[in-house]
């Protein structure tokens, strides 16, 4: 009989040793859940609106994106990355939205407007008008280090790196890499393409 007392005794402790492990199992999941997506929406990504026109046919006036934070994290911005920046010392504490066109080290110029890297006239891969006005790149100039210069991708209506108040963007500002636009849903790297370039995406 005592045997039977033990043995019943013992079945209950391991019961509930086992209910205490599932719930605290079940307690570190939901923890490790809400901390994950935390980490995501505050750390990885973040949601911001494009302000003007100056990324038409690519970005609109009042468009939601996604910026990942961690795109450049082991890696640099390429030639034709559309990139989120926050200047320092800017009096205004929104996001600029821009397209990368020179980076560190390149000498820059725009000919006939026509953006020139190195003295080679670049191709671009997206629809934009050439450039009335090159601005501080009527004159060759040439990159430091980490700094980048870049461009809206309605040329004739966008304030970027051809003008003083913009200036060069250096690596220390960049934000992050745009994404995705939520309104009208796609991926940014995806939009304005040529058509030869978007039917290459679709292969």
């Amino acid at each position: 009989m005592d045997f039977e007392i033990e043995y019943q005794k013992g079945r209950k402790k391991k019961r509930r040793r086992s209910i205490a492990a599932k719930i605290l199992i079940w307690t570190l999941q939901i923890i490790a859940t809400i901390f994950f997506a935390w980490f995501i929406i505050n750390i990885v990504l973040e949601k911001t609106s494009v302000l003007g026109d100056s990324m038409e046919m690519t970005l609109s006036d009042g468009d939601s994106i996604i910026v990942n934070k961690f795109a450049y994290l082991f890696s640099e911005p390429e030639r034709g990355d559309v990139i989120v920046f926050k200047q320092s010392g800017s009096e205004h504490d929104y996001y600029d939205v821009k397209r990368v066109m020179g980076l560190p080290g390149e000498t820059i110029q725009i000919v006939d407007g026509v953006i020139h890297i190195n003295g080679v006239e670049i191709e671009e891969k997206i629809n934009c008008e050439k450039m009335r006005i090159p601005g501080l790149a009527k004159d060759p100039f040439t990159l430091e280090e980490e700094e980048y210069f870049v461009l809206g991708d309605n040329r004739n209506n966008s304030e970027d790196s051809r003008f003083a108040n913009i200036g060069t963007i250096v690596r220390e500002e960049i934000v992050g890499r745009a994404w995705l636009r939520l309104n009208e849903f796609g991926f940014i790297s995806t939009m304005n393409l040529y058509k030869e370039e978007e039917e290459e995406q679709k292969k």
